[in-house]
């Protein structure tokens, strides 16, 4: 019982931290500017962090949240998916590009989130 509470816990986080990264993106697009080190040019820039970071996030979130409230877990291997794309795609960068030491604590979390979700997945009682 206690690991169920802990596991859900742990992705309670994550959905939050995510929902965090995804209305700030939908709704201040300029601020997330330095989270991303990225530089939208025009409305177009700007919608598309909006968009499709805003949006990627935002749905990982509902996902979760739907997971978490109807004890469904298969949301949680999707978003681990998602996430893992995103991850390889720091793999990629960090291989096309080389090393440097900014986007290693991005990867972490990614790696850490999808441990917590395929954990969750594994662990806690489906309905």
């Amino acid at each position: 019982m206690e690991i169920e509470l802990a596991l859900k816990t742990l992705v309670g986080a994550a959905t939050v931290m995510l929902a965090g990264l995804g209305v700030m993106s939908m709704f201040a697009p300029r601020r997330m500017v330095g989270n991303f080190s990225i530089e939208p040019i025009g409305v177009l820039g700007l919608s598309t962090i909006r968009s499709v970071i805003g949006g990627l996030f935002l749905s990982c979130v509902v996902i979760l949240a739907n997971g978490l409230i109807s004890g469904q877990t298969m949301g949680f291997v999707a978003v681990s998916l998602i996430l893992g794309a995103v991850a390889i795609g720091r793999v990629v960068s960090i291989v096309a590009d080389g090393l440097q030491k900014e986007v290693i604590p991005p990867l972490v979390v990614e790696i850490i989130i999808i441990a917590i979700l395929m954990t969750a997945h594994n662990n806690l009682p489906t309905v």
